[in-house]
């Protein structure tokens, strides 16, 4: 092709606004295949309506699998699919999620960069966490353009912020500019093509569903001292990912501050199973001494006390830990 014809777009919370200013402001004649992905719920349908309201001067499908997409259409993610390029066509995979979503942005970043490289001009708008940021740094690596919404004007800065700080970033530019800024760039010509590397082929292969196995993993990951939320499995740390990442033997991926997020929740809930099994056998000792005192055992009965006082105390401790994890601003201790 003579021209950057293909434009992938990701955001997540706040990006509905800006991507919406962007589909408006694109030209009819953009000489490019338009494709996004918002983190959609698994079995929602109503952002379609929203983006077709929005691109009202260009076609807005819902994407499926082996649909041919074409210059100056506009296409959609499906919910709980990975959206992918192959070629001239869309794939839809059902590969593990991706920093806990399905569909993810760095599968679709991915799959662009490995087909069309050069090709391929990739925005990042608001959104919470990191996703986007490793597939925006695959579609430099391949030689493609990259933009990043501004994160000053961003509803969740964090997107957009992570993106600039694990790819050189072609662009940061505010919302209002970028729909002209993409009918621009896509008229001009490509650069140069780009050697593909081999994790970023693997990685759309496992996006799409491919078997993942330990043997394969070890290519692009090592092993490390951590377990994966989602399978319980072992993850490996992706070779020099930008930003850091990991990897199970299943697929699941996260970036290291989707993986401390998950981590987070798991610490609450373990804590609040540990406040209740010691609740529990406070009561439980409790009731023990009771009985023994009307047994006339008061030996018994003055141990028993001693261990539900302890059981208590430990309880409490529990329970201050359980509401400074949930606002850190507490004092400790109080």
């Amino acid at each position: 092709m003579s021209n950057r014809d293909i434009i992938v777009i990701g955001g997540s919370a706040g990006a509905t606004a800006p991507l919406k200013r962007i589909l408006a402001d694109l030209h009819p004649d953009v000489p490019a295949a338009v494709f996004i992905v918002l983190h959609l719920p698994a079995q929602g349908i109503g952002i379609l309506a929203t983006v077709a309201a929005a691109a009202s001067r260009l076609p807005v499908h819902q994407a499926i699998d082996g649909m041919k997409f074409e210059r100056g259409h506009v296409y959609l993610g499906a919910p709980d699919h990975h959206l992918l390029l192959s070629g001239d066509r869309i794939r839809l995979g059902r590969g593990p999620r991706e920093n806990m979503v399905r569909p993810a942005i760095d599968a679709l970043f991915r799959s662009a960069a490995l087909h069309h490289g050069p090709r391929v001009i990739g925005v990042v708008l608001s959104g919470l966490l990191s996703d986007g940021a490793a597939g925006l740094s695959a579609i430099k690596r391949c030689g493609g353009m990259t933009i990043v919404q501004d994160p000053s004007e961003a509803i969740a800065v964090e997107m957009p912020q992570r993106a600039l700080e694990a790819a050189t970033a072609d662009l940061c530019v505010p919302a209002a500019r970028l729909g002209d800024v993409l009918s621009d760039l896509a008229r001009e010509p490509p650069g140069a093509a780009r050697p593909i590397a081999p994790d970023i082929r693997l990685e759309v292969e496992i996006a799409a569903g491919e078997r993942i196995g330990s043997a394969i993993l070890a290519n692009i990951a090592d092993p490390a001292a951590l377990t994966c939320p989602s399978c319980g499995g072992v993850l490996s740390s992706v070779k020099e990912a930008r930003p850091m990442r990991f990897r199970c033997q299943v697929g699941h991926a996260y970036t290291a501050d989707a993986l401390a997020k998950e981590q987070e929740g798991q610490v609450d809930e373990a804590l609040r199973v540990a406040l209740r099994i010691i609740e529990e056998r406070a009561e439980l000792v409790q009731r023990m001494a009771a009985d023994g005192r009307r047994s006339g055992r008061p030996a018994v009965t003055e141990m028993y006390e001693r261990r539900a006082a302890e059981y208590r105390e430990y309880a409490d401790m529990i329970r201050r830990v359980v509401l400074q994890s949930l606002d850190p601003s507490l004092p400790r201790g109080k």
